[in-house]
């Protein structure tokens, strides 16, 4: 049999401006600092190591945890602090100590409160750590009593939070996307995966919800069937390839060339990531949060999604975010388009292979 080549897809979406993170990672010193003190310089990372090295310091950290961002012109971790003593801790293990107001647990109870009283469609609202605050976002269809009872919520919030609108609309990217079809409906390839010596591939949740039977092509003969679904909350699905199809570890560039994919890790925010996808092809863009919730509307609410800067258009759900050869996240959803921007939503990858028992390949 003639093997057809499905490329993996892309993820994507519009986002918010690109913050200034050099200005914003700025180091505290004591006043008397002599030289009698051992003095510690940033130690110089890629994206993916000041993610380890974060997540490492945010365990010895505990509640002295006030978040961490990339700075990628300086290429080191800053890592947001609340006192001398835990500024110290951080210089010590080769990042950037940067003094803010906010902890991570205060943040949080921040967000419960946005969950308790603002439930409402249209908003979404994440973790920004230069802004040392909670960013609830409204969109468009946000507006009257329920603008103003949002309006409320995070006034109450004094400094931990802030209100921005949207001239987009939240929704999740069904409509299309090239290489997988399911009657009419068409989304995006995320990543093709292995689970227990078989060939599957990770698309969106939202798509394996109303979409069981895929096909390469409109009308076109099966080529997988869903074997896992979770959405919303989650928005990853698993599909089983059930035809002799190629199913290579690779992202599809759309200059004639493609990206190898050789392992799955999380993103940092400040992280550079690119998305491909049939759509809008291929774009870069930047981590700004992680941990975002967004409401769809109708009770589609989805947590712990990576936001960026990424544009995306109408077809690229469940298509593939990536830096290098790392998978990050399959798109979700957001507002906006790749003309006029918006904010932009993916699911990170290691969450769902891990719900899966699944790993690329």
């Amino acid at each position: 049999m003639k093997h057809r080549r499905i490329s993996s897809k892309r993820v994507a979406m519009a986002g918010s401006a690109v913050l200034a993170l050099v200005a914003a990672g700025v180091t505290f010193q004591t006043a008397n600092a002599s030289d009698a003190v051992p003095q510690f310089d940033a130690r110089t990372v890629n994206a993916h190591a000041a993610g380890t090295l974060a997540a490492s310091l945010d365990k010895k950290l505990g509640g002295d945890s006030a978040g961490a961002y990339y700075d990628a012109e300086a290429k080191h971790l800053v890592v947001n602090v609340v006192d001398e003593a835990a500024a110290e801790q951080v210089r010590q293990a080769g990042g950037k100590a940067r003094l803010v107001q906010n902890t991570l647990a205060e943040l949080k109870d921040a967000r419960q409160t946005l969950s308790d009283k603002a439930t409402i469609p249209g908003t979404s609202w994440a973790v920004d750590p230069v802004s040392n605050k909670m960013v609830v976002t409204a969109d468009r269809t946000v507006d009257g009593a329920a603008w103003d009872k949002l309006s409320k919520v995070v006034e109450g919030l004094g400094s931990k939070a802030e209100l921005k609108k949207s001239e987009g609309e939240f929704k999740p990217l069904i409509a299309g996307g090239d290489a997988i079809w399911g009657g009419t409906g068409r989304c995006s390839l995320g990543f093709n995966v292995v689970k227990d010596g078989e060939p599957y591939f990770l698309t969106a949740g939202h798509c394996t919800e109303g979409i069981t039977s895929w096909s390469d092509s409109q009308g076109g003969a099966e080529i997988g069937a869903n074997e896992g679904s979770s959405f919303p909350d989650n928005d990853y699905g698993l599909v089983k390839y059930t035809s002799d199809v190629a199913h290579p570890s690779e992202v599809d560039l759309y200059d004639g060339s493609t990206q190898a994919i050789t392992k799955a890790g999380d993103a940092t925010v400040g992280m550079s990531v690119t998305r491909s996808g049939s759509t809008t092809q291929v774009h870069d863009g930047e981590v700004t949060a992680l941990d975002a919730t967004v409401n769809y509307g109708n009770g589609d609410i989805v947590n712990g999604l990576i936001q960026t800067t990424v544009c995306a258009e109408p077809g690229d759900s469940g298509g593939s975010l990536f830096s290098g050869d790392t998978a990050i996240g399959l798109t979700s959803g957001g507002s906006g388009d790749c003309s006029a921007g918006g904010e932009t939503f993916f699911q990170p990858v290691p969450e769902a292979l891990a719900a899966y028992g699944a790993e690329i390949g």
